[in-house]
């Protein structure tokens, strides 16, 4: 059997699905959901026919279960499910009726209950152990320095909530400066496809002369090492995909505030929080002893106990 993974061709809703179905042992191929005319401009769910505005979506005959991302692939892969029989499992609030998905699996923050719903409390993910015990191996010689602890800095950018600028890649650079300068820290920092250039170029300039490296981009990404490797993690609050990442590995993270609101993303930050797994970052270097904390393990368990996979 493999997994027809339906959602908008968005990285981050690909990570979340293909984690979930990995943990299960399942093999599973994407089709992108691409909605077309005038419902490109209203909810998908209202669409009385969604796969009429989509490009067509051509089932393996191996599927035998579907994984949709999102609001809208939900509501087109619920009229495939209508159309074929298959299950199909649901990552994230739908905003439509539960019914229509044999298993919803969910944030906390969402705030949705029912009996075909699993609440989850970071983001799916393929972060195994595995894979951090392989990546620590390959990069530990390239991002860590004899004698200092390693602080991974994981920077997003503006996302419609929240911003990073040049003044706030200042005061990041003030912080990771302090840190550097009163303990024996070294800083390895990566950018995103959302970071702003001209605060990256604050942080390259700002933090040239100090025991600090920043991806540049180009090679071999370092993600998965600056994950593995680290002492402490340091995170912007934009993505909760990042900082899900962060939490399931064995170090401490902390969140870096940025100019912006959100409410899902504070009830997320702050259900971490109460649970120790995240403090802010103040720029002081008081790391915490902490344990891994990852749902998706979790959420596979659930997906394969209630459909008897």
């Amino acid at each position: 059997m493999s997994v027809a993974i339906i959602a908008e061709d968005f990285a981050g809703m690909r990570a979340q699905a293909s984690g979930l179905v990995e943990r299960a042992g399942l093999d599973w191929h994407f089709h992108p959901v691409r909605i077309e005319g005038i419902w490109r401009r209203l909810p998908t769910r209202f669409c009385p026919a969604p796969l009429r505005a989509t490009a067509p979506i051509d089932l393996p005959s191996s599927t035998g279960l579907l994984v949709s991302v999102g609001g809208t692939g939900g509501a087109v892969a619920a009229a495939v499910r209508k159309r074929t029989g298959l299950k199909l499992v649901q990552i994230q609030n739908p905003r439509m009726a539960a019914h229509h998905f044999d298993l919803i699996i969910a944030n906390v923050h969402d705030a949705i209950a029912g009996p075909n719903i699993v609440s989850v409390r970071t983001a799916l993910h393929g972060m195994t152990k595995v894979k951090l015990d392989l990546a620590r191996v390959h990069w530990h010689e390239r991002l860590t320095v004899p004698g200092k602890a390693l602080l991974s800095v994981l920077i997003g950018g503006a996302n419609g909530r929240f911003s990073f600028g040049v003044d706030d890649a200042n005061t990041l650079a003030d912080r990771l400066i302090g840190i550097m300068g009163h303990a024996e820290v070294a800083v390895a920092l990566t950018p995103s496809r959302r970071t702003d250039a001209g605060a990256l170029a604050v942080l390259k300039a700002r933090l040239a002369s100090h025991p600090a490296w920043i991806w540049d981009g180009e090679g071999e990404n370092p993600y998965h090492g600056l994950l593995a490797c680290a002492d402490a993690i340091a995170v912007t609050t934009d993505s909760v995909s990042m900082i899900s990442e962060a939490v399931a590995t064995e170090a401490p993270v902390m969140i870096i505030d940025l100019p912006g609101r959100s409410r899902r993303i504070s009830a997320f930050v702050q259900t971490l929080a109460e649970a120790d797994r995240v403090r802010p970052f103040t720029g002081e270097w008081a790391p915490w002893a902490v344990t891994a904390l990852d749902d998706t393990g979790r959420g596979a368990d659930e997906m394969i106990r209630r459909l008897a996979l």
